[in-house]
């Protein structure tokens, strides 16, 4: 697309060249130079200052709890969670991060962690944990990619500048291409691949530092062992639920193996440390109640992947049959609705998560554009509207409410979104199309 200017309120443009260079400099915050190692006290080359690190993690942090359909609403659960991982953050060698852990609603196997400190364990990989020991695995390993400043080193490389332009990536799970661009379009994104991507150094480091610290805490390093050998069985059981954390740590051989000989060398002494089975039973028993549920989503996940989306309706309809209320499990029907094309169907399912989950936002992006689909723009940019106020920053939002205002008639209004969304994204269809109506209505001169 040609270089062009704006005469809307007098904002130009930015080419994406210079807007991909301001929104990296912005992002890194421009520090340039050396820090200490906080975990060898070495002196590294690190762009990303630790202010920098928590702001990234504040912007980014909450699209993906809502891609991953949303924090639990298990108070009790997330308490649980975020004491468990406040007692082991406490002897890290960071242990003043604004740390939080909680639950989220997804149903595929992980754990993932901001660089800031904002730690999530998915429904799908607690359900499949056998104690707390394992539990301070998971949180301990994820502590020692925040500890390591892992992300950070990414983005001082320049692994990660593309990505954390405009605070957003597409979901990398193990959808079909079609699912992806349909995904794209109605929000099913977040910033997955901020925190994708580690390297077999990093993990290996993570996992040396997360046996350390659960130890440290009075936990079993049996317990590290147990969910490394959890996560190799699932690999060969379920690879489809297990494929994301596999892409953002990876596996192997080695890894296990190396955490069996050191629990039984380095931590030999401390095996006998308890493993808090009971307590991880009682305080995930409501959960492990609605495991078929969550299994059901899973296989509806895999079959929409394959474009079996008949079977992915039936997996929706036995998880709903056993859990009514499920969030996650409405909003994956009306995606798998709204894949199909029906959109009646699909708004009726967004409706009932909307009710079943009022502060959660992507309930209201899939309404919107079931309601958009149905040519009921007026209500569509109410819900795009809402959705863009609880999450700003996605700019597939900002188009849709775009092409609303247009359905309106309320060309000026329309003209405004667009030209924020082309701020935003100037390649692909919907920068055409946005470009080329603001072309026709006057507001774009082309550069000559």
């Amino acid at each position: 697309m040609k270089e062009y200017h704006f005469n809307l309120n007098n904002i130009p443009v930015l080419t994406r060249r210079k807007f991909l260079w301001l929104s990296s400099a912005a992002a890194a915050g421009m520090f340039t130079g050396c820090s200490t190692d906080p975990i060898t006290g070495k002196t590294q080359l690190m762009l990303v200052s630790e202010e920098s690190e928590v702001q990234l993690d504040k912007k980014n942090s909450p699209h993906q709890f809502s891609a991953d359909y949303g924090i639990s609403q298990d108070k009790d659960l997330n308490s649980y969670i975020n004491r468990t991982g406040k007692k082991i953050a406490s002897i890290t060698h960071r242990p003043g991060m604004p740390y939080s852990f909680q639950a989220v609603n997804a149903s595929y196997v992980n754990a993932y962690a901001f660089p800031g400190g904002s730690i999530a364990v998915t429904r799908g990989i607690l359900v499949n944990l056998d104690n707390e020991a394992e539990l301070s695995a998971l949180l301990g390993h994820e502590l020692g990619h925040v500890n390591a400043r892992h992300t950070a080193e990414q983005m001082s490389k320049g692994v990660l500048t593309s990505v954390v332009i405009g605070g957003l990536a597409a979901y990398a799970g193990t959808k079909s291409q079609t699912y992806g661009k349909i995904a794209e379009g109605i929000g099913m994104i977040g910033s997955g691949m901020l925190l994708a991507s580690y390297s077999r150094d990093n993990e290996r480091e993570a996992d040396a530092l997360g046996m350390e610290y659960m130890v440290k805490t009075g936990y079993s390093p049996d317990g590290f062992t147990g969910l490394m050998d959890m996560l190799r069985k699932m690999s060969k059981s379920k690879p489809g639920s297990i494929e994301l954390m596999f892409s953002t740590h990876p596996m192997s051989d080695e890894r296990y193996a190396t955490a069996v000989r050191n629990a039984e060398n380095t931590y030999g002494s401390s095996r006998k440390l308890p493993l808090y089975r009971e307590r991880y039973m009682d305080n995930t028993a409501r959960l492990r109640a609605v495991k078929p549920a969550i299994e059901a989503i899973q296989n509806g996940e895999s079959e929409m992947g394959k474009k079996n989306y008949t079977n992915a309706e039936t997996h929706f309809k036995k998880a709903l049959s056993i859990a009514p209320g499920d969030y996650a499990g409405l909003i994956m029907m009306s995606k798998c609705l709204l894949i199909q094309e029906k959109y009646g169907e699909a708004l009726k399912y967004a409706e009932t998560a909307k009710g079943v989950y009022p502060g959660e936002a992507q309930a209201h992006q899939l309404s919107g554009f079931a309601r958009m689909k149905k040519k009921d723009f007026e209500s569509a940019y109410e819900e795009f509207d809402s959705y863009e106020k609880a999450l700003p920053g996605n700019s597939g939002t900002i188009f849709y409410k775009g092409f609303c205002r247009e359905g309106m008639k309320q060309f000026k209004e329309s003209a405004f979104e667009y030209n924020r969304y082309l701020q935003m994204e100037n390649s692909g269809d919907e920068a055409t199309y946005a470009y080329k109506r603001l072309v026709e209505w006057g507001y774009i001169k082309p550069a000559k």
